[in-house]
C-alpha cells in the first residue's frame, strides 16, 4: 500500500517529536533507535527512510526541543498577543514541575553537559538551537540594546539550567525545592522589573 507524500512528512515529524522527548528524558546514549521505533509502532528499518543515522535525528530533535521549551515558557493563557513577563518565565523554568519532567522541558538543562562528546553535526545543531533560544527570548529581557538583552538572557539561561541540573541531582525533595526557590527569588530580583 502506497502512502501519500504528506504521510511520510507526518511520520518524520512524529519521530522527531518523540525522539526530542526521549533525548531529553534519557540522554544521547540512553536508548536505541529500535526501542524508539518500536514505541512508535514503526519498523526499525523504516527509520532509515527518514534519517541517515541517530546523529541526524539528534540534531533535528534539538531544534524541536528548543522550540517546544520556548513555547512552554512564553505561552500566555488566554492572551496570544502579549509577551509573558521575565518573572513568569523564571517561575516556569525553575518550577518543581519542570524539575520533575526533563523529557518535556528545556534541552539546554538536560543535554548541555553531553554536547562535548557528540559529533560536530549535533554540536552545531545545539549551537544554532541556543542562538534561536536567545533571539526568541531577548524581547522579554531587560537591557538597553539587543546585545545587552541577549547577554542577559545567556547569563540567565546558563544559571537556571545549572540550578535545574543540581536540583535534579539532589535526592532530597526539601533540598530540591529550596534550591529552586532560592534561584527563582535571586533571578527574579536580578532580572524582573515587576
Amino acid at each position: 500500500m502506497r502512502y501519500p507524500p504528506e504521510h511520510k512528512q507526518a511520520t518524520r515529524k512524529r519521530i522527531v517529536r518523540e525522539a526530542a522527548r526521549w533525548f531529553r528524558q534519557q540522554g544521547a546514549d540512553g536508548f536505541s533507535i529500535a526501542d524508539l521505533m518500536h514505541d512508535l509502532k514503526l519498523t526499525h528499518g523504516g527509520f532509515y527512510r527518514h534519517f541517515k543515522d541517530k546523529d541526524q535525528l539528534f540534531a533535528e530533535s534539538l531544534v524541536h526541543s528548543v522550540q517546544d521549551a520556548k513555547s512552554k515558557l512564553t505561552s500566555q493563557e488566554g492572551n496570544e498577543r502579549s509577551e509573558p513577563s521575565i518573572r513568569t518565565i523564571i517561575e516556569r523554568y525553575l518550577s518543581p514541575w519542570h524539575c520533575a519532567n526533563p523529557g518535556d522541558g528545556c534541552p539546554v538543562a538536560v543535554l548541555a553537559s553531553q554536547m562535548p562528546r557528540q559529533s560536530r553535526r549535533v554540536r552545531d545543531s545545539f549551537d544554532r538551537a541556543v542562538h534561536d533560544y536567545v533571539e526568541g527570548m531577548e524581547n522579554v529581557m531587560p537591557g538597553k540594546t539587543t546585545d545587552e538583552r541577549q547577554q542577559n538572557f545567556l547569563i540567565l539561561i546558563s544559571g537556571m539550567a545549572g540550578t535545574l541540573n543540581l536540583a535534579r541531582a539532589v535526592p532530597d525533595e526539601q533540598t530540591r525545592r529550596k534550591l529552586l526557590r532560592a534561584a527563582r527569588d535571586f533571578y527574579i530580583q536580578c532580572f524582573s522589573k515587576d
